[in-house]
């Protein structure tokens, strides 16, 4: 059994209320159930804050043996904070960067990931199975 840490960072706690036309109608618990039952021989952990540092304290906690692989969607710090570059960075568990929606049809500022280069991949667009497909990646 593999251990996966799910993070979502700001206003991701509001899934399924915010901006519903581009986010789409579903909560994210309901979709971490289904992630869930459909990998029963994994452990799949979820951790959302929308404080940059309840992230890197996270980061730091889970990165150093205490999981397999992160899952990582920062929302807007991953546009902004090298402080998350550098957590990542520091960790020896791989981190896979996920976005819900497709960051380059977006808003240019969304266009760049400070993140991506410490991240063992980055999986954009796909709704919410971005997620499934990272934790495939993962898996191996």
């Amino acid at each position: 059994m593999k251990r996966i840490l799910i993070m979502n960072g700001p206003n991701l706690n509001l899934l399924g209320k915010r901006e519903t036309e581009i986010y789409g109608v579903h909560d994210f618990k309901g979709y971490l159930e289904q992630l869930r039952e459909r990998y029963p021989n994994e452990r799949i952990d979820y951790f959302q804050s929308n404080m940059e540092g309840a992230l890197i304290d996270k980061l730091h906690e889970a990165g150093f043996g205490k999981c397999d692989g992160i899952i990582l969607n920062a929302g807007a710090y991953t546009h902004t904070s090298i402080a998350i570059l550098d957590a990542i960075k520091a960790i020896s568990t791989p981190v896979v960067e996920v976005h819900i929606t497709n960051i380059y049809n977006r808003e240019e500022f969304r266009h760049r990931s400070t993140i991506a280069a410490a991240c063992k991949g980055v999986v954009i667009g796909f709704g919410l199975d971005s997620y499934r497909v990272a934790l495939e990646g993962l898996l191996g």
